[in-house]
């Protein structure tokens, strides 16, 4: 048996304690699994790299995805030196540094890739550091971030780079990034591991997209499976379920998905769907969300979707509220759901929406109206000299508990900002108000 030496020992140990993620990290275009959408033959970005025309660009998608590994491929691809920055431990100084040291090696006829990873977390002035060596050329910046790049990058910076929206990957990319784990020198395939189809699909459901948690989830359950033995290892089911017992969800508190999960819950609502109303809910609370401000989105809702339709969810939307500041997580989230299923089968309608900034809008364009005289107090004799109350007619000294007396500026008397619909009660409120508008125009 032919003998290890000593520095193959050392070495083979050193690659087997670097994460499984690190050890399987691709290097050619051919070995990297997903975003066939940019990657495809014929497609963008793969063209800008086989015909070496890369520019500086945004890669912007979620965790795990392969946003590190796609910016060393294109540097290795592309004969450029690649710089690994991290926005999380660096500063004004160290970009300085990097920056001197790229313009050193442009002079020397090498391009240089600077991957910067998490470019959302460099505030306006670290960012703009970038701006006159991306100009220069000096380097090729390949920026990643989670975040959306219309809000978090600087404006000048994002013209300069072309955006590029990495997708999370499918199950079946996370299969074949798994199956490929277990039969890859550099992965398990040293290695005898028996597991079952069925383990692999679980790992990659339950990876929600992202790979490093996929190829670390497969790791933790290889190293706690079942030793036989001939040094075979055998993944069991309960092995599994210690490893994937709780689903890794995608949620930021802070950013973009953050909106797009309430405007999920908002819309879930207005189509009357209380099944997914309910599913966005629980997904914001299991990502950590404060209960109080969906419930202060629910009260929004309240008189934005439904308003006079059911003029009582506006109150059991403010009772939830206090239901949830009373209480708290967890008890709270049932108190959630009962306000959501609540507004959701409540009857719809957003004619108070469409008052509120039918109105708003007339008061922006228009010039600002005085109020009529006959609304006026007159509290002083100089007042009522100037006919300040002159023409009021009080409501409730006629029959009808109504008066023809104009309310609305001159210029504006014909408005009608408030338009109800047949919907739930507040159909009630329409035959009542086209009943007054009636007995106005008679008058």
């Amino acid at each position: 048996m032919e003998q290890m030496s000593l520095f193959e020992i050392q070495e083979n140990h050193s690659e087997k304690s670097m994460p499984l993620a690190n050890r399987l990290r691709p290097t050619s275009l051919e070995d990297f699994v997903g975003q066939e959408h940019l990657l495809g033959e014929g497609k963008m970005l793969r063209q800008l790299i086989e015909r070496d025309q890369i520019s500086s660009m945004i890669f912007w998608g979620p965790p795990g995805v392969g946003k590190t590994t796609l910016a060393s491929i294109i540097a290795g691809r592309t004969k450029s030196g690649f710089i690994n920055f991290s926005a999380v431990t660096s500063g004004i100084k160290e970009i300085k540094e990097v920056m001197q040291q790229a313009e050193e090696s442009r002079r020397m006829g090498i391009r240089t890739v600077l991957f910067v990873d998490e470019i959302h977390r460099f505030n306006k002035a670290q960012q703009d550091a970038f701006l006159p060596y991306v100009e220069k050329g000096s380097i090729v910046l390949i920026g990643a971030t989670t975040e959306n790049p219309s809000f978090e990058i600087n404006g000048a910076l994002l013209s300069r780079c072309k955006v590029f929206v990495l997708k999370a990957l499918e199950e079946k990319d996370l299969q074949k990034l798994l199956g490929r784990a277990l039969t890859a020198p550099e992965g398990f395939g040293r290695q005898s591991v028996k597991m079952t189809d069925k383990q692999i699909a679980a790992i990659a459901a339950f990876a929600n997209g992202d790979a490093r948690t996929a190829l670390n989830t497969l790791e933790m359950a290889v190293l706690n499976g079942d030793i036989s033995s001939d040094g075979s290892i055998l993944v069991t089911d309960e092995g599994m379920e210690q490893c994937i017992s709780r689903k890794s969800l995608l949620y930021d508190k802070t950013g973009e998905e953050h909106y797009n999960m309430i405007s999920a819950l908002h819309k879930s609502m207005r189509n009357s769907d209380p099944d997914a109303a309910i599913y966005w809910m629980c997904r914001m609370l299991d990502g950590g969300e404060n209960p109080l401000y969906i419930a202060r989105r629910l009260i929004r809702f309240a008189s934005e979707d439904i308003g006079m339709a059911d003029p009582q969810a506006l109150q059991l939307a403010v009772s939830v509220y206090q239901a949830c500041h009373f209480l708290g997580m967890p008890e709270c989230d049932v108190h959630l759901t009962h306000a959501v299923t609540y507004l959701a089968m409540a009857p719809k309608s957003n004619a108070l929406y469409v008052a509120c900034e039918a109105c708003k809008k007339d008061i922006k364009e228009m010039r600002a109206e005085p109020v009529p005289l006959q609304l006026r107090n007159a509290p002083t004799g100089l007042m009522k000299e100037l006919h300040y109350g002159e023409g009021y007619q009080y409501a409730h000294d006629t029959e009808e508990k109504l008066a023809k007396m104009e309310c609305l500026p001159e210029s504006l008397k014909d408005r009608s900002y408030y338009r109800p619909t047949g919907m739930g009660q507040e159909n009630q409120v329409k035959e009542r108000l086209e009943q007054i508008k009636a007995w106005k125009s008679q008058k």
